[in-house]
């Protein structure tokens, strides 16, 4: 009988110790770049007609792991962490209403409903792009991102719809100022719109450009404006992408101050630290920083003097000084 709690284990990324696990984390990875290729070279006319099958064949045997995966993670869901306190059927709406169990039914959901509704081939192999995104829950990068746009969410939200107030602004002056000269182009604000994006975004095609000293003008204003426009949510998410590596680098200090607890780190502890700098996604030159900065703080915390006679204390240099990880392996 499967274990449904072994399961759950199985499943989840960055597992330490687990090899099983890892192994699971790779074929699906591999998995889903090879879908990535094969929508591309799909997208080769000479390349479709000559291995349509193969390309079917390799089709239906990704939607098939990918079935598996997505209705074994949600039978097994209920053992996890986040909702071991909650009711099955509960357990499992909460997970299924997921966004990486979203992105798993859009991965397969497109290829079934293509047995009741017509699809454009076209449209089948862009929705297939999705898959793409399941990489995200492997990824340190990816994570970080969504991470970073869920915090941040309020900040772009409001900068957003000032962009969008703006879009409004520009695409009415434009009208008003140039629908005489050129009525084809800017004769109503809708009609505008693509003026006032191309502009404001800074990108300029040259495509609509006004013609009259007043749109001259007001266009030269709206560049100038989009601009600031534009840097605006760059910021906030560079923002949010500093907090982030500092929120990670705060975990990793905190899981080396645990290890260091008892004075040592052994080769189990040492291959844990290597493995959540990984998965962290902290650089090897990151992860040594802050195993020294702590060892600075252990060294600077030591008492100086024996607390009982007085006498002033003379470690030994380099006895039972714990090493970094990096350090053991070179």
């Amino acid at each position: 009988m499967i274990n449904r709690q072994r399961t759950a284990e199985l499943l989840q990324p960055h597992r330490l110790g687990d090899r099983a696990s890892q192994w699971i984390t790779r074929i699906i990875i591999g998995l889903i770049l090879l879908n990535l290729a094969a929508i591309f070279l799909e997208s080769i006319p000479s390349l479709r007609d000559r291995w349509m099958q193969e390309f079917w064949y390799f089709e239906v045997f990704s939607v098939t792991v990918f079935t598996v995966e997505y209705f074994a993670r949600l039978w097994s869901c209920v053992d996890l962490p986040l909702y071991r306190d909650l009711p099955a059927w509960k357990a499992r709406l909460h997970y299924a209403r997921s966004p990486m169990a979203l992105v798993d039914l859009i991965a397969i959901l497109p290829f079934y409903l293509s047995f009741q509704v017509d699809f454009d081939l076209l449209f089948l192999r862009v929705l297939r792009l999705f898959r793409l995104l399941k990489i995200a829950r492997y990824s340190p990068a990816m994570n970080a991102l969504l991470d970073v746009l869920k915090k941040e969410s309020d900040a772009l939200m409001a900068s957003t719809v000032v962009l969008m107030m703006m879009l409004v602004i520009a695409a009415s002056g434009i009208h008003l100022l140039e629908y005489e000269a050129q009525p084809e182009v800017f004769g109503s604000i809708p009609e505008s719109l693509w003026w006032a994006i191309v502009t404001l975004t800074t990108v300029g095609y040259g495509d609509v450009v006004p013609v009259t000293t007043g749109g001259k003008i007001f266009g030269g204003l709206i560049g100038l404006i989009g601009i600031g426009m534009v840097a605006l949510p760059a910021a906030i998410l560079a923002s949010g992408f500093a907090e982030n590596l500092n929120q990670r680098k705060q975990r990793y200090s905190a899981f080396i101050k645990r290890v260091l607890a008892d004075g040592r780190i052994d080769d189990r502890e040492r291959w844990e630290l290597e493995e959540l700098r990984k998965e962290l996604g902290l650089t090897r030159e990151e992860s040594i920083q802050l195993f020294d900065a702590i060892m600075r703080q252990i060294h600077l915390q030591e008492p100086s003097v024996c607390p009982h006679c007085g006498k002033p204390l003379h470690a030994e240099a380099g006895k039972d000084t714990p090493t970094h990880p990096q350090d053991s392996e070179d």
